[in-house]
C-alpha cells in the first residue's frame, strides 16, 4: 500500500477591507485547496461567494485553535491541502495562525504563504512617519500593568511604532501614551482601503482635539512617531513624581519607586530621592 504523502498547509492573505485587493494567486488558491480554516466562517464565506468560490469551510479561532489544530494537523496527514485564512490579512499577525504554522513545522508539514494585504504596511507607507523601521505591537494593552510594561520597553524606541486599537478605545490610549512619551506626531489610518478610509496626521493633542468633537468608527490602525532628540529634554517634576506616586500606590517601596522612576525618565536618583523625601 503507497504511503499518503502529507498536504500542504497554504497561509492566504485575503483583503483588508475592498475585496477586489485579493490576488489573482489566491484567489486560485482558494478554488484548487481541499478545505478552508477561517477565523470567521461566516466573513470568509462573503469573500468566497463574491469570487464564485464553493469549498468547505471550519472554523480556526483563538477560542478553540488548540483543539482544532491538532485535528486540522491529521486531516494534513492525511493529504488534504488546507488553506488558512483570518477575517482580514495575513493568518497569525494579530489573529490566529501561529500555533498552527508551528504544530505543522513540528510534523514536516509543508507550509506555503500566499502574501495579501496588511494594515500595518498600509498605514506605514501612508502615515509620513519614518518607514526605514518600525516596531508593530499588535494591539494596545488593555490592562495597566501590560500598559506600564509596553510603554517602559518601547518608551525609547526611535522607530516608528504601530499599534491596533479599537474605536471606543483610541481617545483613551492616546492621552494614555501622551503622557508617558509627550506629544510625538502621530496617523491614526481608519478603515483602511474601505469607502470611508481616512487618515488623520499630527500631534497627538491635534488628533485628540479632533476626534474629541466627532463620534470614532471603524478599524484603526494607530502609527506614532519614535522617540527623536528633541523629545529627550526633561519633563516637568510634576510628571515625574505623579509617575513616582503610581508606583508606590502599586506596593513598590519608595527606594525601589525611586529607582524605577529615575530609570523611566533618565534622571538622577539622588536628585529624585532629595525631592520626594522634603
Amino acid at each position: 500500500m503507497a504511503e499518503i504523502s502529507n498536504g500542504t498547509l497554504f497561509i492566504i492573505g485575503t483583503p483588508i477591507g475592498n475585496l477586489e485587493d485579493i490576488t489573482l494567486r489566491a484567489l486560485d488558491t482558494l478554488k484548487n485547496i481541499d478545505l478552508i480554516a477561517a477565523e470567521d466562517t461566516r466573513q470568509t464565506k462573503k469573500l468566497l461567494n463574491h469570487f464564485s468560490i464553493n469549498k468547505p469551510i471550519v472554523s480556526y479561532h483563538e477560542h478553540n485553535k488548540f483543539s482544532k489544530g491538532p485535528v486540522l494537523v491529521q486531516e494534513l496527514q492525511a493529504g488534504k491541502n488546507i488553506g488558512l485564512v483570518s477575517d482580514a490579512g495575513m493568518p497569525g499577525i494579530s489573529d490566529p495562525g501561529a500555533e498552527l504554522v508551528q504544530a505543522c513545522i513540528e510534523e514536516d508539514i509543508e507550509i506555503t504563504v500566499i502574501p495579501g494585504p496588511s494594515a500595518v504596511i498600509t498605514g506605514l507607507v501612508a502615515s509620513g512617519l519614518d518607514t526605514n523601521g518600525f516596531v508593530f505591537a499588535g494591539f494596545f494593552p488593555r490592562s495597566s500593568k501590560e500598559r506600564k510594561k509596553i510603554l517602559d520597553s518601547l518608551g525609547q524606541e526611535q522607530r516608528t511604532i504601530i499599534f491596533y486599537e479599537s474605536p471606543r478605545r483610541l481617545l483613551e490610549t492616546l492621552k494614555i501614551i501622551k503622557e508617558a512619551w509627550g506629544d510625538r506626531q502621530c496617523c491614526i489610518a481608519r478603515e483602511l482601503t474601505k469607502l470611508y478610509e481616512e487618515f488623520q496626521r499630527g500631534k497627538i493633542s491635534d488628533i485628540l482635539s479632533e476626534y474629541e468633537i466627532k463620534t470614532v468608527k471603524g478599524e484603526i490602525t494607530l502609527l506614532l512617531e519614535g522617540r527623536t532628540i528633541h523629545q529627550d529634554a526633561k519633563p516637568s517634576w510634576d510628571t515625574i513624581e505623579a509617575y513616582y506616586l503610581e508606583l508606590i500606590e502599586e506596593g513598590l517601596a519608595r527606594k525601589d519607586a525611586v529607582k524605577e522612576a529615575a530609570k523611566h525618565w533618565g534622571i538622577s536618583k539622588r536628585e529624585l530621592y532629595n525631592r520626594v523625601m522634603k
